[in-house]
């Protein structure tokens, strides 16, 4: 989540149960941006080794021994395995960078301290965290979140020594809320080796790692468990409301910590620290990126800069908040679908017969109530050169195309 230098004000989406189903601090652009609330978590410390000596019968001897030494030797286990999860730690602090975002701002009357009218400088937006995963000769690669970078004319990495660097955008994605930087020059760096999230159960150990509230605390660490795999959650991104798959941790998450490390106990990414709920009564929801969809993201953004998606070639707006201008043609029982307010002409959903006015109802069969459904179905569920077929109403006639898909940015 991006730590921002302005106020942010809450967002609350709720079921029908009313139950909080999404929180986030929202400021001028739309992302799955986490607020600035902190919350302390208390994870209740188990003994798992008695400290004191206890005495048993030894059935071969029939004497006493003692089983101190036995305890001993499992209390040096112990700390030998606290060590050795300090020192996975450590090495993967070492790839989780901060990040620190600018805009420009222009100034027409001059600055209070001699700046000249008319002056440009850039301002700082706010800092998040990043993770390095690969390594070359003189350049770093670096995913983080889009929501972090998004809207910055200049990106700076902080390393884990506190060097500081300027980094290259090499490609970002409001729909995964994903990002890739690069940093160049003499570098010596160790990438994080990827973990594979797909084996991940709930009751596993996970480790949080990330600059929560800002640079002066970089590298805070905290732990906690999985609690929770493939959840689905709605996200309020610049690209539209979007359903995304994400690991739930009860490990804190807080402002700053998003584009930051979830690891496992043997120092492998599991996923990106992206979002958590937070609201009143409400502690202990973060969420995480799983790293094996990272990965898929990752590849595609430094081979295209971008993500090419399935292009069906229309605007729209949800049949069910139809203002009465579009809605007068719309038969009474059609209350939910997709509504085509334009279309491109030289899209595939044009050449497929459909027109602005139609209301989409289902693609492959699958019912479509909203724009939010039709983006999920196609991005999830369909690929570049896929026919699709399209059912939507005209002029309260039920139809029925078969839309060849192609790809481009936008859908």
């Amino acid at each position: 989540m991006l730590q921002n230098e302005e106020t942010q004000t809450p967002v609350a989406r709720k079921d029908k149960k009313g139950k909080t189903v999404f929180l986030g601090f929202f400021k001028t652009f739309t992302a799955a941006v986490i607020g600035s609330v902190v919350t302390l978590t208390v994870v209740p410390h188990i003994d798992y080794f008695n400290e004191q000596g206890t005495a048993v019968e030894s059935e071969n001897t029939g004497g006493t021994e003692t089983t101190q030494q036995q305890e001993t030797s499992s209390h040096v286990q112990q700390v030998s395995s606290e060590n050795s999860l300090a020192d996975v730690i450590e090495q993967a602090s070492k790839a989780v960078v901060g990040i620190s975002v600018y805009s420009p701002q222009n100034h027409s009357f001059g600055q209070p301290f001699g700046g000249m009218p008319g002056s440009r400088q850039e301002i700082a937006k706010g800092t998040g965290s990043g993770v390095i995963f690969e390594v070359s000769k003189n350049d770093a690669y670096i995913v983080t979140n889009h929501h972090v970078i998004e809207n910055g004319s200049t990106i700076k990495v902080t390393l884990a020594d506190g060097e500081e660097l300027e980094a290259e955008l090499i490609g970002s994605d409001a729909l995964t809320d994903i990002a890739v930087l690069k940093i160049s020059g003499s570098l010596d760096l160790t990438p994080i080796p990827f973990g594979d999230s797909s084996a991940l159960r709930v009751g596993d150990p996970v480790i949080a790692i990330g600059n929560p509230l800002g640079l002066n605390l970089s590298n805070t660490v905290t732990q906690g468990i999985v609690s929770g795999i493939n959840r689905s959650v709605e996200v309020s991104t610049s690209s539209g409301i979007l359903t995304m798959n994400v690991i739930q941790t009860d490990a804190a998450i807080n402002p700053g910590n998003s584009g930051g490390a979830l690891i496992n106990t043997s120092g492998e990414l599991v996923g990106i620290n992206s979002m958590k709920i937070s609201a009143e009564d409400v502690e202990g929801l973060g969420f995480a990126i799983p790293a094996n969809d990272v990965a898929k993201i990752i590849k595609e953004l430094k081979k295209n800069g971008q993500i090419v998606r399935p292009y069906l070639g229309i605007s729209m707006l949800n049949a069910a908040d139809l203002p009465p201008y579009y809605s007068q043609n719309v038969p009474n029982r059609v209350t939910e679908g997709v509504y085509i307010a334009d279309i491109d002409k030289n899209g595939p959903a044009a050449k497929a017969g459909l027109q602005a006015g139609d209301i989409i109802i289902s693609i492959n069969k699958k019912k479509i109530s909203n724009a939010g459904e039709l983006k999920n179905y196609l991005y999830s569920e369909t690929s570049i050169g896929d026919v699709i077929t399209v059912q939507y109403y005209r002029d309260g006639v039920l139809k029925e195309s078969k839309v060849t898909l192609t790809g481009n940015k936008n859908i």
